[in-house]
């Protein structure tokens, strides 16, 4: 249902309905099982029918017909245009962990209420915006004004770095709000820039800047979102032009693997990693960090149960797991001790000895794990 709801909300946004469906598969579910596409596809396709019938056939962005690419030897100005937007991706996504870091030890240093915290962030933004009201909302009418080039570079180079710190008070505040549509438009600002420094340049060999603002827009987001495929087909189905498909194509490849290599991860599974929701190592780590040790483990008594002689030898060497653990950090310590079985343990604290409560063992930690695969691999793939 999740996933139905963003094909729906992208598709509708941005007059895109496959965008849409692979958005919602490539960032949401992570998968492109059958039995997932049907639902994907139909949630995507209401979206955009709803929005045509009440908006007509039109999206959230102007664009101009002249933006296509003028010679394929301009391609490599948008692989500069890439490099430049996944390091910009990079910047964003880190200063809003900065932000929310910083917020997070000011608030607990100074005992500061919650209530407190999302209540400076808009006493700045609003001194901010005094001065660049474009910064407000989600920036739809600025990034429609730097895919038309009716903004000037010194205009786009200063909005947008005036966005990406309003953006990272908003969220390190607790604010709300979210990251796609800032990220489509420092995007956009940033390729405006590039582009009006590309056409100054070399006029004879470059297209209209506002490729470039499309490309840059495209770029940004897919490094920000990891959906290198969703915003390329984004940009395809708001121009229907193959040859700025190329052009984005080049653009979204580079930065995605910029903010790939200096990041590791996109910003969503940053935010889920910080709360302790492991996505970003693949489906098996996530699996194993929801295998429970305490759901697993043979308690004294059970049908066999380690002896309690191991198990005190085991505790004795320092190697133990704790009751409320997950396999995720039991399995590393099955592979470097080679053991058998882990003894589960609890700590009161003030001097208590530990309460033992059983033993977990490799071969029942094996089996839920295989379990766990074929469950998933099931639904996957039904």
């Amino acid at each position: 249902l999740l996933g139905c709801a963003v094909a729906a909300a992208v598709s509708a946004s941005f007059n895109a309905p496959i965008a849409g469906a692979l958005f919602a598969l490539e960032v949401v579910l992570r998968h492109f099982a059958v039995h997932a596409f049907a639902p994907i596809v139909i949630a995507s396709a209401a979206g955009t029918v709803i929005s045509r019938l009440t908006f007509g056939d039109v999206t959230e962005f102007v664009l101009i017909e002249e933006g296509i690419l003028a010679f394929y030897v301009e391609l490599p100005a948008f692989l500069i245009l890439g490099m430049l937007s996944g390091l910009l991706a990079v910047v964003m996504m880190r200063s809003i962990f900065l932000a929310d870091d910083f917020g997070n030890h000011t608030c607990k240093r100074f005992s500061i209420p919650r209530f407190v915290r999302p209540a400076v962030a808009g006493l700045l933004l609003g001194v901010v915006a005094l001065g660049f009201p474009h910064i407000i909302g989600v920036g739809y009418e600025t990034t429609s004004a730097a895919l038309t080039g009716q903004i000037l570079w010194h205009e786009a180079v200063v909005f947008c770095a005036v966005k990406v710190a309003a953006v990272a008070i908003t969220m390190g505040g607790r604010m709300g709000g979210g990251i796609f549509s800032p990220s489509i438009m420092v995007g956009a600002l940033l390729g405006l820039a590039f582009g009006l420094t590309a056409t100054a340049t070399f006029p004879n060999v470059s297209g209209s800047e506002t490729l470039y603002a499309l490309a840059g827009m495209g770029a940004v987001a897919a490094a920000v979102l990891g959906a290198p495929i969703s915003t390329t087909l984004i940009v395809f189905e708001l121009t229907g032009d193959w040859q700025t498909g190329l052009a984005v194509m080049v653009a979204v490849s580079m930065s995605t693997a910029i903010a790939s290599r200096l990041v590791d991860r996109s910003f969503f599974l940053t935010q889920l990693e910080r709360r302790d929701v492991h996505l970003a190592k693949g489906p098996q780590g996530y699996l194993l960090s929801l295998c429970s040790v305490a759901s697993l483990m043979r308690k004294p008594g059970d049908s066999g149960a380690a002896p309690d002689e191991a198990v005190w030898a085991a505790i004795a060497e320092g190697v133990w797991v704790d009751v409320n653990g997950t396999l995720e950090l039991a399995m590393p310590v099955f592979e470097r001790t080679g053991l058998p079985f882990l003894p589960v343990l609890s700590f009161g604290g003030d001097g208590k000895p530990p309460k033992v409560h059983g033993a977990l063992f490799h071969v029942d930690a094996l089996r839920a794990f295989n379990r766990a695969l074929a469950s998933t691999a099931e639904e996957e793939h039904s």
